[in-house]
């Protein structure tokens, strides 16, 4: 099986049956996949840790249980992809693209989300907890029950967010807009 850029260039080859089995194949050898066309793939349960994966595009993904600790998901499109209980702690995203995703219940400790686009996301439970949000766009996300403590969340678009229930404390919401947000009291 192949994984291909955008541009239709092969990025690694293998024998294995499945995409997931291949890219873990791929990550496992240490291969690069920046910019790796991987729209709709099944990698749920997947241990992508360290993986390259800068501006891949993995919309409509299934990434659901995956491993991507410390993964470098940089610029990378995310819209619509299913992340719920995925480990992300440690990963770099900043500037990914995430609208409309599920991290339910996913694990962004000490993420670096910086600049990432956020809005309609369903961050339902997750923990962010050191996470980096300065600058990302998290209009209408659902954070409701997420553990933000300690997050930065400087100059952050939170504007309509749901917040109900989630865990602020320590966190730095300097400039951040909190316009028709829910649950901050």
């Amino acid at each position: 099986m192949d994984i291909k850029n955008i541009d239709d260039k092969i990025l690694y080859t293998d024998d294995c049956a499945t995409m997931r089995d291949t890219v873990t194949a791929a990550v496992r050898a240490g291969i690069n996949l920046r910019g790796a066309d991987l729209v709709g793939a099944n990698l749920g349960g997947a241990d992508l840790r360290g993986a390259e994966l800068s501006r891949a595009n993995m919309s409509i993904s299934n990434l659901r249980d995956a491993n991507l600790v410390g993964a470098n998901l940089g610029g990378a499109n995310l819209s619509r992809a299913d992340l719920s209980n995925a480990d992300l702690r440690d990963a770099e995203m900043i500037g990914a693209n995430l609208i409309g995703a599920d991290l339910s219940d996913a694990n962004l400790r000490g993420a670096y989300l910086r600049r990432a686009t956020l809005s309609g996301a369903n961050l339902r439970g997750a923990n962010l907890r050191r996470a980096n949000l300065g600058d990302a766009e998290l209009f209408d996300a659902n954070l409701s029950g997420a553990n933000l403590s300690r997050a930065y969340l400087r100059k952050a678009n939170l504007g309509s967010a749901d917040l109900s229930g989630a865990n602020l404390s320590r966190a730095n919401l300097g400039s951040a807009n909190l316009r028709d947000a829910v649950g901050i009291s």
